[in-house]
């Protein structure tokens, strides 16, 4: 299957330079814990780096830093992984997995930003599968049993 097919793409962004208020502001309303970050040009949004909550507390809060003084682009994650639209699950958790992220931006064939997909997200589709496997061998038996003469 094609992390396009089930990846977000409600995708809540943000730009280098918003500042940090504004950034939590947007975590809060829309009750996620990062942002991607994006630079847009010729109207595509192509991301950049992610911000994350964690990012805020680590990064500024932690040090009793003031959080004015700062914009997105210099607490964001600058080294970003993506993955493009046509690839598959298990291709998105191998690179999860052997870079430790936990988010993970979709791109098209451009690199415009289509959407984003968490390890949470793909926990919740392979527990859903897994409890649909799970199913098969009572289907079973009730099949043998009501077709056994």
């Amino acid at each position: 299957m094609p992390i396009s097919e089930f990846c977000n793409r409600d995708v809540v962004f943000a730009t280098r330079e918003m500042s940090i208020p504004e950034t939590a502001q947007l975590m809060r309303q829309y009750h996620v814990g990062d942002l991607v970050v994006v630079d847009e040009v010729d109207g595509k949004r192509l991301p950049v780096g992610i911000v994350t909550d964690r990012d805020i507390v680590i990064k500024i809060i932690a040090l009793s830093l003031d959080l004015n003084d700062f914009n997105v682009g210099d607490i964001m994650s600058p080294q970003l992984f993506s993955v493009q639209e046509k690839d598959g699950i298990f291709e998105t958790i191998r690179l999860m997995r052997t870079k430790g992220i936990r988010r993970i931006p979709v791109v098209n064939l451009e690199g415009g930003l289509e959407g984003i997909v968490s390890a949470d997200d793909i926990l919740d589709l392979l527990a859903e599968e897994m409890t649909e496997l799970a199913k098969v061998a009572p289907r079973e038996q009730e099949r043998e049993v009501k077709t056994k003469i």
